[in-house]
């Protein structure tokens, strides 16, 4: 991309053993989630979101701030007040990152596990809420498979353009500007199929 152009930069982070044990805990997963994406908050806000009280709330953004993934924001805050917000945009590891770390892979498994929770959930709620939608967005909402036939190379050469697009699209601010836009979900799954593994 162009150094001239008008883009925010995307920062992802590489979780490491100690990240990723860190997040392996609900009320931390939603609470980097929500900072990610509504931006930076206090705990007091955080909690009432979440339905849990400050004191939780307070320690485990600690806890996340501790392994580098949250930071305060010194700016917006007060005297009383202290604003925490996410340290990147996204985090990433690969499965055989913690091969030789059985907790760090029992973390990233739990991790795994609550995102597919989270797509069904948040599917099962555009399903329920899509008849009342604007048809423009039930045209251009989808959910789909696809079923190809690659070596593991190329699986992993796939996932890193899609990733490259999805990063394009949320880089580029005129795309949130466009009238009608709104925060939409993009999960991106592709495994072998469990037949082809025995």
């Amino acid at each position: 991309m162009d150094d001239e152009s008008n883009a925010v930069p995307h920062s992802v982070v590489r979780l490491d053993a100690a990240q990723i044990r860190t997040l392996a805990h609900p009320l931390r997963a939603r609470l980097l989630g929500l900072l990610r994406v509504d931006g930076p908050a206090t705990a007091t806000t955080l909690a009432r979101l979440l339905d849990t009280n400050t004191g939780a709330t307070s320690y485990h953004l600690r806890q996340l701030a501790d392994v580098g993934l949250v930071a305060e924001e010194a700016e917006l805050g007060t005297s009383r007040q202290r604003f925490w917000r996410a340290a990147h945009d996204a985090s990433t590891w690969r499965p055989t990152d913690f091969d030789d770390d059985p907790d760090a892979r029992a973390a990233a498994e739990w991790i795994e596990g609550h995102q597919v929770r989270l797509m069904s959930e948040q599917a099962e709620l555009w399903l329920a809420a899509q008849p009342q939608a604007p048809h423009a967005w039930r045209e251009a909402a989808t959910i789909s498979d696809a079923m190809l036939t690659v070596a593991p190379q190329r699986l992993r050469a796939l996932n890193e353009e899609i990733w490259e697009l999805i990063v394009k699209y949320r880089q580029d601010p005129s795309f949130a500007e466009e009238e009608g836009a709104a925060q939409v979900h993009v999960f991106l799954a592709s495994f072998p199929r469990a037949e082809e593994l025995r």
